[in-house]
């Protein structure tokens, strides 16, 4: 009986436990927040609010966009430090991109994969994009500790006796922070070798670039604490340095919070540190998280729209053309967080009393009834946006046509409600943010297909809890008993609000209903004569000759839902590995890739995909899958291929030698292979037998006469005696020319393989194939970089040091002689603490089980 490693069962929970954490303190620090404000009325917030002087909130915007252009220097230097050739605007385009999106929705929707995407653009590998987010990471908590410890030690404040700490004071924690911050700044000055700490590589950059970091950081932190000192009001009585040290205190514990933009945790410290808190204080927090989070974000939001709109085949400046492959890039990830945002806008004006002016003129033309049903409805449609947002995020078409609508509806009801014309505003933005989208949302609609993850559960938490917050907050002086459910009244916001979050709660409980009681899907069935005949039509229309592992028989599918593309894969333990990208049009494969991983949610297993492109990467960030290099592979340009050039001197010489032996090559037609499979055979069992190995699979083929039989043979014959042979892979198009099971006869020349390679160059050459694909060298090819991550620094070891394993180094000189162009194969999978048995689980597929891993037929 096997027994499932404790590493792989954490690693299976830790992203659901950590939401669970991260909804705790949002609902700790609201609770919190609602006992400060126990004296502060709603009202009096709102009027602050309205009454904030022009100019301060100028300034303060003003203030905000020197403080992004300043961010835009973490990625300049990080870009700057890996000597890429990515030019400075395109750094700085992607940097403020990427931020707008961090700083308001944090971790849950994350800037990270946005980065990545647009770097990824941009050209850099996945290897140099890591290595940007671990720079400017660093450069981020290294600036927060140094500045954080300065302002601690020289601008000391008293910590509250009610946070029953053992610090009285900020000093001695500002020590602490200093110690730390000295101690990195020398390992910079000292350091040129990388230390490992928890598993991961980290090497200190040089000291002038530590140093030029720093000021980046702190020029960051004292703008952001500036933006909101201004709003504050002017009878606060602290000065800009102490406030700047709370305020660095607050994003401290924002940050260990992952609370998404710190909301509730950065004001509940705030509130408790400063010294008057009053309604002018809140106001000028809701001002500062208008100003600095929500405004970036849908001037972002907007850009990506306006060059979504631009994306036609005049494009006549290369900026434009830029924009709008950006655009592509962002689009949906930007779209997903943008419809979470305006659901939530809707829900919380459905939770706050509405402006008494306003009120006064919407009863001029809009009868109570409407108001009423106008203030439920809206409600209702930001909890749906809310869950469509999920759908977005998975470009489901059908969610795409839904939000467009709740949209409309949300901008109306948002007017006849209250003529809320600031969200109808925001709502008009989205809206017209989406419609140029439409050609991101492809996959046929099946809303409640997948199973949610543990971000998205906390998500929806963080925004009920926040609701609720409101409700009681904002009416908490009002006597709740059950006639409040049905009065209907011009100044009856409270039932409104109640009324309109239960519309809200259902509508979420529903779904999540619905959700629970949707048929589970059991695992594929090895396919039938009708899904293999769809299999080998697409396989026929592929350009990628890998795709012809399809037709082993060894493999499930899964097709997309127009049955134009399929996800080949096999399953191990708690693993289910698909082979390669999906096989297919880009449309329809990204559909099968999404249907694959929503199977393996359903089913409880790891979604793995194994030799994945590097121009794919972006679908399965997407999904929330982690990346790891395998190696390369090798594929000759046979427009380029030559005898007659000086590099090819030795392959010439092969050749010559070869002919010269009496080796003669022939491609024996698909038709007349099934007559040869006798001698076929015989000379595979001879290799088997010389080489003391057994048949793998999956990845590589195996003797099978039926999966041999819908081939083209390329043989060898010595003295018109066959002795090797090789089933011939072609892709669509000429586009590529590979070869899959290599056999020979022991006896054979050494340079039989050698000779088989050359000859199908040649031949691929004169029937115009453009490529021909020598398959991966594994581990080769992989950065050790001292920066990078640790599975690349124990890869570059077994390369160097694993002969007695593998002929690692020797494959890659081997496929070398014939100068081919390498590109690296990843591995997509959940990461973390699972990667090393989803590797295992990888090799015992491979290899057809545990035993043959290990052990050689005798």
């Amino acid at each position: 009986m096997e027994v499932e490693s404790q590493e792989g069962h954490w690693s299976q929970f830790w992203p659901t436990i950590r939401a669970g954490i991260t909804l705790a303190f949002f609902i700790a620090a609201f609770w919190l927040l609602r006992f400060e404000f126990r004296h502060i009325n709603f009202k009096d917030i709102a009027t602050s609010f309205r009454s904030m002087p022009t100019m301060t909130v100028m300034l303060a915007l003003m203030i905000t966009i020197l403080n992004y252009c300043v961010m835009s220097g973490y990625d300049v230097i990080a870009v700057g430090s890996i000597r890429s050739d990515v030019k400075k605007k395109q750094v700085v385009g992607a940097s403020m991109l990427s931020y707008a999106v961090t700083n308001l929705m944090g971790t849950i929707l994350g800037g990270t994969p946005v980065r990545f995407r647009l770097y990824s653009a941009c050209g850099l590998s996945v290897a140099e994009i890591v290595r940007v987010i671990y720079f400017i990471a660093a450069a981020f908590w290294m600036g927060l500790i140094t500045l954080g410890g300065v302002l601690f030690v020289a601008t000391p404040f008293d910590i509250p006796p009610r946070f029953h700490l053992p610090l009285a004071t900020s000093q001695p924690l500002g020590m602490i922070l200093l110690a730390i911050s000295a101690t990195y700044f020398l390992t910079c000055a000292v350091r040129r070798t990388p230390f490992h700490i928890l598993g991961v590589n980290f090497q200190p950059p040089p000291f002038r670039i530590a140093i030029l970091q720093l000021s980046v950081a702190v020029s960051d932190f004292m703008l952001c604490a500036l933006t909101l000192y201004v709003l504050l009001p002017s009878d606060i009585q602290i000065g800009f340095l102490q406030f700047a040290a709370i305020f660095l205190l607050a994003i401290f514990i924002a940050l260990i919070s992952h609370v998404p933009g710190g909301l509730g945790v950065l004001e509940l410290v705030l509130v408790t540190m400063l010294p008057k808190s009053s309604h002018s204080v809140v106001a000028s927090l809701l001002a500062f998280r208008v100003i600095y989070y929500l405004l970036p974000f849908l001037i972002a939001m907007l850009a990506v729209a306006t060059l979504s709109f631009r994306q036609h085949p005049q494009k006549a400046l290369a900026v434009a053309a830029i924009g709008s492959r950006w655009a592509r890039v962002v689009a949906p990830r930007f779209m997903t967080a943008a419809v979470f945002v305006a659901g939530l806008v809707l829900l919380i004006s459905g939770s706050l009393p509405s402006m008494e002016g306003r009120m006064l003129t919407i009863r001029r033309f809009v009868p109570l009834p409407v108001v009423e049903l106008s203030h439920f409805l809206g409600s209702v449609a930001g909890a749906l946006l809310i869950v469509l947002a999920h759908g977005l995020y998975r470009r489901i078409d059908a969610a795409w046509t839904l939000t467009v609508s709740l949209l409309a509806v949300g901008i109306v009801t948002s007017l006849t409600k209250g003529f809320d014309f600031e969200e109808a505003v925001i709502l008009s933005l989205v809206l017209l943010a989406m419609i140029p989208c439409r050609s991101q949302y492809f996959r046929p609609g099946r809303l409640l297909a997948s199973s949610l993850s543990g971000s998205w559960i906390a998500a929806v938490g963080l925004s009920l809890s926040l609701i609720i917050w409101l409700i009681l907050f904002a009416f908490r002086h009002v006597q709740y008993d059950d006639q409040l459910w049905w009065s209907f009244a011009w100044h009856g916001d409270a039932p409104r609000a109640l009324r309109g979050f239960v519309g809200a709660a259902v509508v979420i409980v529903v779904f999540a209903v619905l959700r629970l009681l949707h048929p589970v899907e059991t695992s594929p069935e090895l396919p039938n004569e009708n899904d293999m005949a769809k299999v080998a039509l697409i396989v026929k229309s592929s350009d990628s000759t890998y795709a012809n592992l399809a037709l082993l028989g060894d493999k499930r599918f899964l097709f997309s839902d127009d049955e134009k593309a399929f996800v080949m894969f096999g399953c191990q333990r708690k693993s289910w590995i698909a082979m390669g990208d999906p096989i297919g049009p880009d449309d329809s494969a990204d559909d099968a890739a999404w249907k694959f991983r929503e199977a393996c949610d359903v089913a409880g297993t790891w979604p793995v995909f194994y030799q994945v492109d590097e121009h794919s990467l972006s679908r399965y960030i997407d999904m929330g899958l982690s990346m790891v290099k395998l190696g390369e592979e090798a594929r000759v340009s046979l427009k380029e291929f030559s005898l007659s050039n000086s590099a090819s001197k030795d392959l010439r010489r092969t050749n010559r030698k070869a002919i010269e032996e009496g080796l003669r090559f022939e491609i024996v037609p698909q038709v007349n292979v099934a007559a040869l499979m006798p001698q076929l055979k015989s000379i595979s069992d001879a290799w088997l037998g010389e080489k003391s190995a057994s048949e793998k699979g999956f990845s590589l083929g195996f003797f099978n006469e039926d999966y041999l039989s819908q081939c083209d043979i390329a043989m060898i014959f010595a003295n018109d005696k066959p002795i090797a042979f090789a089933n011939l892979w072609k892709g669509a198009d000429k586009h590529e020319l590979s070869i899959d099971l290599m056999r020979y006869i022991p006896d054979s020349p050494r340079s039989v393989m050698e000779f088989l390679f050359i000859q199908l160059m040649l031949w691929g050459q004169q029937h115009e194939y453009e490529w021909f694909n020598l398959g991966m060298a594994p581990l080769s090819g992989i950065d050790s970089h001292r920066l990078g991550p640790l599975w690349n620094r124990v890869s570059s070891l077994l390369y160097r040091h694993g002969e007695h394993f593998y002929n690692f180094q020797g494959l890659r000189s081997y496929k070398s002689k014939f100068n081919p162009v390498w590109r690296p194969k990843y591995l997509a999978s959940p990461g973390g603490l699972a990667t090393a048995q989803i590797l295992a689980n990888v090799s015992t597929l491979i290899a057809g089980g545990v035993k043959r891993i290990f052990h050689k037929l005798g």
